[in-house]
């Protein structure tokens, strides 16, 4: 393999032998909003949109702000990812759910992803925080209790008594901050 460094695009592409450069602009596919309803995507040049990296305190800032995240797990040797709904207490994620259910014997003191976002496709910006940390089964039940006043039920319907923290050891944050469209508001079909 060539280039600076392995698995790096920056030298010769291993496939098609030609030699591969990062664009000065780059051409993303969005939905445009007068043809979002008849599913068509356009290709709209860009200048750079900002990156911003979040600290620590935003990431569960933001993260507290929104209902729903992902959860992301290993199921029999494959990933998984499951949208549930969760709260934020004392700094842990807690999940509601089903102690015999399939994610809840999954993800038992194992260690899981937990993902959460918010995006403007009309302003082209949002943020996105991802966390790493191990579940575990809440088992005390006056801490049951505490938890049963302090978060939502879950939005399935069966017993909501059994209850799953994620303590993040890992976390990771970005924001992409207004993204400035070359050529005005147009674009051109690709």
């Amino acid at each position: 393999m060539t280039g600076p460094k392995s698995g790096s695009r920056r030298g010769a592409d291993v496939a098609g032998g030609k030699r591969w450069q990062k664009p000065g602009r780059f051409r993303d596919l969005v939905l445009s909003a007068a043809v979002a309803a008849g599913g068509i995507l356009l290709v709209m040049d860009s200048d750079d949109s900002v990156l911003e990296r979040l600290t620590r305190d935003e990431c569960m800032r933001l993260m507290g702000s929104v209902p729903v995240g992902r959860i992301v797990y290993t199921r029999q040797a494959l990933p998984a990812v499951e949208l549930v709904n969760f709260a934020l207490v004392d700094g842990d994620i807690v999940i509601r759910t089903r102690a015999e259910g399939k994610l809840a014997a999954a993800i038992r003191g194992v260690v899981v992803a937990f993902e959460v976002d918010s995006v403007d496709l009309a302003e082209h910006t949002g943020w996105s925080v991802a966390i790493v940390g191990q579940a575990l089964p809440v088992t005390d039940s006056a801490e049951i209790g505490r938890l049963e006043a302090m978060t939502p039920p879950s939005w399935v319907t069966w017993e909501n008594g059994h209850f799953i923290t994620i303590s993040p050891v890992i976390v990771n944050g970005r924001r992409v901050i207004g993204r400035q469209l070359t050529g005005g508001t147009s674009a051109h079909r690709s």
